[in-house]
């Protein structure tokens, strides 16, 4: 396993995060307290050590079983866990991102983990009844009396990431370190505000879905249409059976697994991109742990890249036009050399990436 660094935190994480969405068999599927126990030994013997959940997952069954797990090694571990989901469906105010509901949920979350901090606070989901600033300061508010060392933000849209980080820096509160977001070979759509917007901010990205419910695993490919069979929480994009049937190529071609491939390309990608990892087995974590020994060529980068690409649209395809770019930098715009942009990879860099040369 190796390490990258946590944005502009400093804090050392591993290139694969261990999601324990999947702890506990309270919503009718998932991994009983012994297998979540192994599947947890296995990802530290890795070297890993983020560990992700919320107080939401499996009725806070998840929180409860890493608390035990996590006994007599709590400071060894990146522990982040997340509040706005709806905890109980009696009380309104159980859900969202007031004050109120992020402290009653940190308290009920540090209980259950058995610790008296937190690593990291991700915002679960954008909330449009709380406003930004008063979600910001009352994070702050919790780093401050210590509770939570730092905080992230999940499922926003990339202007609201980039409000709150920018107002936080204004008045000196503490801002988003990272995001959580679904990101795939099937799920692409990161790539037109998100991904850019993440880059110029120094924030990791943590992925979610990493494996699109296992489509990418290619076990859903069935009979001889080749169809896919598809889940009822699959968020992925129907049609994709061409994109699925490519990773399993080259997954039997370089002698990995489709998981890894998957995983593989998701590391391959510009700025800091983390995967979650799920498992129900040891044997599915065992696999995706894998990943971090694959290279993908820049021929099979390619394949997939052309296979799964999304259209970045307006105003994305006309800042990419070659007429565009020298009208806007210069004719000779391809003579100049940002530093900043090329030693970050950031939006001008992925601009001139591949384009014609200039009229």
């Amino acid at each position: 396993m190796r390490y990258t660094v946590l944005g502009r935190t400093g804090l050392r994480v591993s290139e694969l995060a261990l999601g324990t969405v999947t702890f506990g068999e309270n919503w009718g599927w998932g991994a009983p307290r012994e297998t979540s126990a192994r599947i947890f030994d296995r990802y530290a013997e890795a070297g890993g050590n983020f560990i992700d959940t919320a107080d939401h997952y499996t009725d806070g069954t998840s929180e409860t079983i890493l608390g035990e797990l996590l006994a007599g090694r709590r400071d060894r571990f990146v522990l982040s866990t997340k509040f706005t989901l709806q905890t109980d469906l009696d009380d309104v105010n159980s859900a969202g991102n007031s004050r109120k509901n992020m402290v009653a949920s940190i308290d009920a979350s540090l209980r259950r983990l058995r610790t008296d901090y937190l690593d990291l606070l991700w915002v679960h989901a954008h909330d449009t009844l709380t406003p930004v600033p008063e979600l910001m300061r009352a994070l702050d508010d919790q780093v401050r009396a210590g509770k939570v060392r730092y905080v992230g933000v999940s499922n926003w849209p990339a202007w609201e990431v980039a409000q709150a980080n920018t107002l936080a820096e204004l008045r000196g509160w503490s801002p988003f370190v990272g995001m959580q977001i679904r990101y795939n070979l099937l799920e692409r759509a990161p790539e037109r505000e998100l991904l850019p917007m993440a880059r110029v901010f120094d924030l990791p990205v943590f992925c979610w879905g990493a494996l699109a419910e296992g489509r990418l695993t290619g076990k859903y490919l069935e009979g001889a249409t080749g169809r896919l069979t598809v889940q009822p929480r699959d968020h992925s994009s129907a049609g994709s059976d061409e994109l699925v049937r490519e990773v399993v190529k080259i997954a039997a071609d370089g002698g990995w697994t489709p998981a890894q491939v998957s995983l593989a390309w998701l590391l391959s990608r510009p700025g800091t991109v983390i995967p979650l990892l799920g498992a129900t087995r040891e044997a599915q974590l065992l696999d995706t742990l894998g990943a971090v020994d694959v290279r993908l060529s820049d021929e099979q980068l390619a394949r997939l890249d052309a296979t799964s690409h999304t259209e970045l649209g307006y105003p994305h395809d006309l800042l990419r036009d070659p007429i565009t770019l020298r009208d806007m930098y210069g004719a000779g715009w391809r003579n100049i050399v940002d530093r900043r942009t090329t030693l970050r990879r950031g939006v001008a860099d992925d601009a001139f990436r591949d384009l014609p040369a200039a009229p």
